[in-house]
């Protein structure tokens, strides 16, 4: 399986984008929906960007729609939703799937590096989140509930 920063991925424009741009930067990697009772998080991931960019830190955000059906729209229409809404200031991407057969091979690789508390690896819902070092290896894994916030004050450690 090939390593985080040897892995392209597209772009909510759908232009290619090299995760080697990474490298060097702490990211944290979120499944993303518009209509989830979790969907307010972007707000508090917006300004974890704003206020660690310059330290060497990026969010970057994957739509999915496998979890209740909560991420229905187009590139274009998650794109006006994130930006309207939310102000979006990091990397938005196309739209994956993190489970099953149709799994892309970003999300294959977090989950075998760090699985959930309880051992098994599947993403459980959305605004799951991993916390990837400047070398491009998992250090954290965080479940859906666990807040940009709460993550605020364990990224220092990681910068």
């Amino acid at each position: 399986m090939a390593k985080f920063h040897d892995m392209t991925m597209k772009s909510i424009s759908g232009d290619p984008v090299k995760l080697s741009s990474f490298k060097g930067k702490t990211c944290l990697v979120v499944n993303v929906a518009s209509r989830c009772g979790l969907t307010p998080q972007y707000a508090g991931l917006r300004e974890l960007q704003e206020q660690n960019e310059d330290r060497g830190f990026t969010v970057l955000g994957f739509p999915c729609n496998q979890f209740g059906a909560q991420e229905p729209g187009t590139s274009e229409q998650i794109l006006e939703f994130c930006e309207s809404k939310y102000d979006v200031n990091f990397p938005l991407f196309e739209k994956i799937e993190v489970n099953g057969t149709g799994a892309c091979d970003l999300y294959k690789l977090l989950k075998t590096q760090k699985s959930n508390d309880d051992g098994t690896s599947d993403i459980q819902w959305n605004f799951t989140k991993f916390l990837v070092d400047g070398s491009g290896n998992v250090v954290a894994r965080f479940g859906p509930r666990t807040t940009p916030e709460e993550i605020a004050k364990e990224l220092p450690k990681y910068l």
